[in-house]
Order: structure tokens, then sequence, then C-alpha cells
């Protein structure tokens, strides 16, 4: 649950920071309150299943995932080291070649979803690796938008698109861990 989390408040971030011009003013505005109420509702459910595994001891499993899968080991630190050298040096080269700073927002979207990509193997779950293709594919739209008129669009293509990406997959994915965990702790009582 706490990878759920950690999406959605990313997902959060990317729409708070790209829900602007040229969308207008009030449609922003509704997809920055979508985006937080989104963030509570995962908010509520890891702390939900916080409460419910100390009182039953029994952990959320999500669905897909292999049992006994590590999520914060080795493996995700690796893949975790190589976003972070990708997302900044990438950045860096961007602006030394001098790229419109949208082109940020669609390299940012690229290496989160190839990140997600990369852990489906790790976590041992096809799930993960659905976010990450899209926002791959979203990534490249705004790189391929880079190069035409929409330009200005990329943001939300790329940025919003993508938060609203993660917000939803961990949204769908915290309500099945969460039931998981409800049907595991019945079972058990």
């Amino acid at each position: 649950m706490t990878g759920m989390l950690i999406g959605a408040t990313f997902g959060a971030i990317f729409v708070f920071i790209n829900a602007s011009a040229p969308l207008n003013a009030a449609l922003g505005i509704l997809l920055r309150v979508a985006a937080a109420l989104a963030l509570a509702g995962v908010i509520a459910m890891w702390l939900q299943a916080i409460r419910q595994a100390r009182a039953t001891g029994v952990e959320p499993a999500l669905p897909g995932a292999a049992q006994g899968a590590t999520m914060f080991g080795r493996g995700f630190l690796l893949v975790a080291v190589i976003e972070a050298v990708a997302l900044f040096g990438g950045i860096a080269v961007l602006g030394a070649w001098q790229q419109p700073e949208q082109v940020n927002v669609a390299w940012v979207a690229f290496v989160v979803g190839v990140h997600f990509v990369a852990l489906a193997p790790v976590w041992k779950s096809r799930a993960i690796a659905v976010p990450g293709a899209v926002l791959t594919v979203l990534g490249i739209a705004g790189f391929v938008m880079a190069a035409t008129a929409a330009l200005d669009w990329v943001p939300f293509v790329s940025g919003v698109l993508s938060g609203a990406t993660l917000l939803a997959g961990s949204l769908v994915s915290a309500r099945n861990g969460l039931a998981s965990q409800n049907e595991q702790a019945s079972v058990t009582r």
C-alpha cells in the first residue's frame, strides 16, 4: 500500500504542476481538486490498511503480485537509482540542447513510465506494467507534440494525463489491496 501512496502522491504532483495554460483556468482548478480528492482517497485506504494490519496481523496483498515479492529491495533500489540518473541527467541534456521546457514534462513521463515497466519483473507483478506503458506512451506523445504547433499542450498530455493515470492506478490498486486484506482477515477469524 505504500507504493500506492507514493504513486498517488506523484500523480497528484503531476496534475498540480501541469494543469495550467493552455487549459481554461476553471478546468485547471477542477483537475487539481479531483487530483487532491483522489490522493485523499488513497491516503484513507492506506490508513485503513495500517489499522487493519495492526488489528488482524494481515497485510494487504496486491492482486497479481507474486507471494513473497520484495517491494523495496535491491531490484527496486537499482531501478530507482537508474531512474534518478536518467531523470536529472536527461533534463540537463535537454537544457544543454536548448529544448523548450515543456519537453522536460515529456521526459519525466517517459522515464517514470519505463521505471514502472522495469519494476514489473522485480515486483513480479504485470499490473504495474500497465500504468508504466501508458506513461511511456504519453511521454513519447509529448516528444512528438513538441515538434509541432501543439507544444503548449505537452504538459497536459504528458503531465496531467500521466498524473491521472498514476492516480487512477493507485486508487484501483489500493482498493484491491484493501479488499484482499479484508478477505484474508475474514478467513483467518
